[in-house]
């Protein structure tokens, strides 16, 4: 997957994850990335769908 705004880069991800005794190098760290930038995608449409639910929006 690629994501156009990424706000975190690939040397950046590896240095936190170093910092929390988990060693990557760059395939791994791009694949983290994407699967989180993936969550949060998916996470923010749930969370636009449950406030459509609640202003009373009648399901398909």
């Amino acid at each position: 997957m690629n994501y156009i705004d990424k706000k975190v880069s690939v040397k950046r991800a590896i240095s936190i994850l170093s910092k929390n005794g988990i060693q990557v190098d760059d395939k791994e760290a791009l694949t983290i990335i994407d699967f989180l930038y993936l969550m949060a995608k998916n996470y923010r449409i749930f969370k636009e769908g449950q406030i459509s639910k609640s202003k009373g929006e009648i399901e398909p």
